[in-house]
């Protein structure tokens, strides 16, 4: 039975944290006291010092010779059910899109900010151990999954957009530039295509340098480390640029959980355009101007892929000056040629669009398993090696494993310059998504239809799921309650961070972390009275 004292025990550990970020709200929202440049500054410091070393902290005074295996085998099983159910409803009719979007919403919560100091609160000091080892599986494991996802659906874009209809089955080989962080669209990307003799296609992906604008405005492009949040606002006030034709962006802000957070608000680049040059390698050829459609859709060439091609999203504002011009090389044999294709805002699909989309795709073929395989998992690992969770995830996992083996402590001058920091995390994590809803003009940014959905996803769906997996492999007690609970925990940040970056429904996501923030608090306390009757 929960007493008065046990329910006052959890308030004392969670309203600090709600007031945190209430402060921070008010901050901004109310105060006015931070500028977005100085909300920068305090973001970035969560994103590459506050939150990687919170991580390490647990995670190096958790002993992994004595992991319950029964509450990893729960959590794995109820996500790999979700999983399978998922892939075969994606397989009928679903899609991968929103195969990737429920999972995130159903089964990714913020363990690591929220679940620690809550379960701890509720159950004891036992489930902070059990807490971390969820942590380390989300790192290491489940968010390499999604990640492997949403690459896995950029380069099916970018393949579908630039090699259409059967051409891509002979792609043989990809070839990336050193500088090519991710397939997300981020950056310009350009393509070369060179065809041997036997028919096979290999594939050069670089940088585009060519559709950058000759403007004394540079932007640089930057490669997202994922460890702290970047946060915009979706519609920041400010003068329309005149390079791209929509109002600026908000200064770049950084700093959640273990990841960067973006709003809705595109974020300007060199070659985010919206108009379509296409030029054929032959010199009687007339530059064709295509406009692209509105809350951009994937295109699609219906043509073969001509030698030489040139494709290039131009700004509005620029009419039809900007891009690449209007030469391209000669052709270098029959599929051969370059093309330069931002395709980032052609991945942000409504919903209503995706019958036209998986029409559109019908023909298409894709280059083999192991050539996609190869191009998805380099791409996973540069994501992964500039994110500074990963290397803080590892590290810690290492010196535990040391720690414990061989009874080796951390020297003093080690241990309180970590814990000195790793202080500051949970509140500054939790001050840093204050400044992010501030930044916010909707609370719920999906239509609340969708936001209900989504809700009654994560806070039923989740907990029923865990609840009885856990039964499944014979937890009990104050552990299947720790299972149930941890799975009613607010939406994870990084998966925002992903649909935000690769465009795929970045509004139900944005929701379910702002939104569920809110709604969290209650539900998890109802949960943990009906659990204790």
């Amino acid at each position: 039975m929960i007493t008065t004292d046990d329910f006052y025990n959890v308030m004392c550990a969670m309203v600090p944290l709600y007031f945190a970020m209430l402060v921070a709200y008010a901050s901004v929202k109310w105060w006015k006291i931070f500028s977005p440049e100085q909300c920068s500054g305090i973001n970035r410091f969560v994103a590459v010092f506050a939150v990687p070393v919170l991580s390490f902290h647990f995670i190096s005074q958790n002993n992994p010779y004595q992991m319950d295996a029964k509450f990893i085998l729960a959590d794995t099983l109820s996500k790999v059910l979700v999983l399978l159910f998922l892939s075969l409803w994606a397989i009928l009719r679903g899609g991968l899109d929103w195969l990737i979007t429920l999972f995130s919403v159903a089964t990714l919560p913020n363990t690591l900010v929220m679940g620690i100091p809550l379960l701890e609160a509720m159950y004891g000091d036992f489930t902070q151990s059990l807490m971390v080892q969820l942590v380390v599986l989300q790192c290491i494991i489940w968010y390499t999954l999604l990640l492997f996802l949403f690459e896995y659906r950029a380069a099916t874009i970018l393949i579908q957009t630039q090699f259409p209809g059967p051409t891509a089955a002979s792609i043989s080989k990809f070839e990336i530039d050193g500088d090519v962080i991710s397939l997300d669209g981020r950056d310009p990307l350009h393509t070369e295509s060179e065809t041997d003799g036997a028919g096979r296609i290999r594939v050069r992906i670089r940088r585009s340098t060519s559709s950058a604008p000759s403007s004394s405005i540079v932007i640089t492009p930057r490669a997202s480390n994922l460890s702290g949040a970047e946060v915009y606002s979706v519609n920041t006030p400010g003068p329309a640029h005149e390079l791209f034709g929509y109002g600026s962006a908000s200064p770049r802000l950084s700093g959640y959980g273990s990841s960067d957070v973006y709003s809705l608000q595109p974020t300007p680049r060199a070659s985010n355009v919206n108009e379509l040059e296409t030029t054929t390698g032959t010199a009687t050829s007339t530059p064709g101007w295509v406009r692209s459609p509105a809350g951009g859709r994937i295109f699609r060439q219906a043509s073969p892929v001509f030698a030489g091609m040139r494709m290039v999203w131009e700004s509005p504002g620029n009419g039809g000056g900007g891009g690449g011009g209007g030469e391209s090389e000669g052709g270098k044999d029959a599929v051969g040629g370059e093309k330069d294709l931002s395709f980032r805002d052609c991945a942000k699909i409504p919903v209503d669009e995706e019958a036209d989309t998986k029409g559109s795709a019908t023909n298409q073929e894709m280059p083999s398993a192991l050539v996609m395989i190869r191009l998805i998992l380099i791409m996973v690992g540069r994501k992964l090696s500039r994110n500074p969770n990963t290397y803080s995830s590892v590290l810690g996992l290492l010196w535990s494993l040391i720690s414990f083996k061989w009874n080796v402590g951390m020297p003093s001058l080690v241990k309180y310059s970590i814990k000195i920091i790793s202080d500051a995390g949970l509140g500054m994590a939790m001050f840093s998504l204050g400044l992010f809803m501030a930044l916010q003009p909707r609370i719920i940014a999906c239509g609340t239809k969708m936001a209900s959905i989504g809700m009654l996803i994560r806070f039923c769906g989740g907990p029923l799921l865990m609840s009885a997996a856990s039964i499944v492999v014979g937890l009990r007690g104050d552990r299947l309650h720790t299972a149930i609970v941890q799975a009613a925990l607010p939406q994870g940040i990084v998966p925002f961070v992903f649909a935000r970056e690769y465009g795929l429904h970045p509004d139900i996501l944005s929701t379910g972390v702002i939104f569920g923030m809110l709604v969290s608090l209650p539900v998890t306390l109802l949960y943990y009275l009906l659990l204790g009757l």
